[in-house]
């Protein structure tokens, strides 16, 4: 009642201060907050010492909140002051209004406000489908005729082998295009497979009712585990039958031109066979085998056919522990050159942990987990294509109930390693200018800089799980406020949601259709200071550093491997919602 009548009087406050105006300088989560999660906005570059909340409109002021600041960025001079408003619960639409400003774009609080984001994040990964027509029913504006369907594919000198020779043709269709070209690599594909069956392995309950309307909806698997067998079919295709190696990629000899799939036609090729790729190949395949073990009369035969790849193709990585992926070097020997994406890892070190530890957990055998050091330094490195150590880490966490007791004491280090890593990333949360995990050093900002946002969040998120301690999964919430708007850039970085969104991604599909919108659901790589592409930036402060035009592949390009981090930290954040109190049950 008190909280009623507090929020009547502050509608009384006159209006004539607000500009009348919608401003950029007011950064939010342009998705929405959870009643009772953290609710925070940003005011960069205007000294603001009072914030209002109001209807869209700015007809009726609810709650009135004083800022903290200035707060700054050591890498950036940009200030700003902060706008909390976690103690206003009530559900519905509003702005964030500010004196003498103006009033930002508006949101919603309420339950399941990221719902859409879940649903459109995998959904995503069906406009990336290759081999198949994407049919208006379930691609709408976007749909479009079959490219690539993969099935003469030649093997590249590099390739060759004595079973299947230079030349040979080999059929290996569907899979998803890797980013904003139309090829297929394995390495890539590996963190990708692994993060979202880890999202289906945490969130088991949450993906099995979410229905994205694919053509298998409704088939008996979860739409997740759909998708994901989509890519899967085709990776095990990549794998030599005679050896067990596995090709590194399937590519066209140069990248193709700003095309529509099916226009795109030029001769594909699969690619020397590497140890980066066999141990990728493996840790999805043991993977992939216990997922698709509880749904056996559905895909009769597939849990044995996975692991059964998984390990012939762990058999021959031991035999071949140092055969990497040296693209320039190769194309001093064989003909075509091929110039197309390397993901040439030189250190395969990690790849080996991550796919013993899934050996190990899938087949409880503890060779595997005898076959490798775990522990080489007490570091937590975030998951991206070249380092995976710490998918071996979250795997080991979430099957520790079921592994022998030997491995205890390992979990156990992981676990203390693990929170002391998420406590590193909540520090001084408070202090920084968008009051996000992300950006606390400019060397966040990388190629991809947003999937490290978003596995920076999956690292809070399995801290959450370790110690049940809410402050990790606000520090993870937090970095999804930064990547749907509250950043210094003003963009809501995922395509089709929010306000203000990447236009121009570097996408071919986007390009060449005739749409005005690109495919929805993408996340763009986000800032990068590095600027590779020559193209023409803003601003070359690290959080700053994106342009939404088509040339910055460095900055505004798409990948599998960034979108799969989203699709996991924005399933995992509506499924903890009520757990964490963000949200209260509504009983029908």
């Amino acid at each position: 009642m008190l909280r009623a009548i507090v929020i009547f009087f502050i509608g009384l406050i006159p209006i004539t201060g607000f500009s009348q105006r919608r401003t950029e300088q007011i950064l939010i989560n342009q998705g929405g907050y959870y009643p009772n999660a953290p609710k925070v906005a940003a005011i960069k570059g205007f000294k603001a010492d009072k914030f209002y909340i109001t209807t869209p409109d700015l007809s009726d002021t609810l709650f009135a909140g004083a800022t903290s600041g200035p707060k700054s960025a050591p890498y950036s001079p940009a200030e700003t002051w902060i706008a909390d408003f976690s103690d206003f619960t009530l559900s519905g639409n509003y702005v964030v209004a500010v004196h003498g400003l103006g009033y930002s774009w508006p949101f919603e609080i309420g339950s399941l406000v990221h719902s859409r984001l879940a649903e459109t994040s995998l959904k995503s990964y069906y406009f990336q489908r290759m081999s198949v027509p994407l049919q208006f029913e379930f691609a709408g504006p976007w749909s479009r005729p079959a490219g690539h369907p993969d099935t003469l594919v030649m093997v590249h000198a590099s390739a060759a082998g004595e079973n299947r020779p230079e030349g040979t043709i080999i059929s290996a269709p569907k899979g998803w295009y890797d980013a904003g070209d139309y090829n297929k690599y394995v390495v890539n594909s590996g963190i990708t497979m692994g993060t979202m069956f880890s999202a289906w392995e945490d969130f088991p309950d949450y993906y099995s009712d979410l229905d994205v309307n694919i053509p298998e909806s409704g088939n008996g698997l979860p739409d997740i585990l759909n998708e994901l067998l989509w890519n899967l079919r085709w990776m095990i295709k990549m794998q030599d039958p005679h050896d067990g190696g596995v090709y590194h990629k399937l590519t066209t000899a140069g990248f193709e031109g700003r095309l529509m799939p099916a226009e795109a036609v030029k001769q594909r090729y699969v690619v020397q066979k590497s140890t980066a790729a066999a141990l990728n190949f493996t840790a999805v395949m043991a993977q992939a085998s216990r997922v698709f073990r509880d749904f056996e009369q559905l895909v009769p035969g597939l849990a044995d056919s996975c692991l059964r790849a998984a390990e012939f193709a762990w058999e021959w990585a031991i035999e071949n522990p140092d055969i990497l992926y040296r693209q320039n070097e190769m194309n001093k020997l064989y003909d075509p050159g091929i110039v197309t994406g390397a993901y040439g890892d030189v250190n395969v070190s990690d790849e080996f942990k991550w796919a013993a530890s899934e050996l190990f957990i899938t087949t409880q055998n503890e060779t595997y987990f005898k076959a490798v050091n775990l522990f080489p330094d007490t570091g937590m490195p975030l998951p991206s294509w070249n380092q995976v150590r710490l998918l071996a880490y979250y795997s080991l966490l979430r099957h520790s109930d079921n592994l022998p007791q030997f491995a205890s004491g390992y979990i156990e280090i992981i676990k203390i390693r693990l929170t002391r890593f998420a406590d590193e990333l909540i520090d001084s949360l408070e202090h920084q200018p968008y009051h996000a995990v992300m950006g606390k050093s400019r060397r966040d900002f990388v190629w991809g800089s947003n999937s490290v946002a978003a596995n920076q969040g999956i690292a809070l998120i399995n801290a959450y799980h370790i110690t049940g301690n809410r402050n990790y999964l606000d520090g993870a919430l937090h970095n999804m406020d930064y990547l749907l708007g509250r950043n210094a850039t003003g963009y809501s970085f995922v395509t089709g949601y929010g306000y203000r969104t990447p236009m121009h991604i570097h996408h071919r599909p986007s390009d060449a259709d005739a749409l005005p919108d690109p495919v929805p659901g993408l996340l763009a790589g986000g800032p990068n200071p590095g600027q590779q592409d020559g193209c023409d930036y803003p601003s070359d402060i690290p959080d700053e550093s994106y342009v939404d035009d088509w040339c910055s592949y460095a900055s505004n390009e798409v990948a599998i491997n960034w979108n799969a981090p989203l699709v996991y930290l924005s399933g995992a954040i509506e499924a903890l919602q009520f757990d964490a109190g963000y949200s209260e049950y509504v009983v029908p």
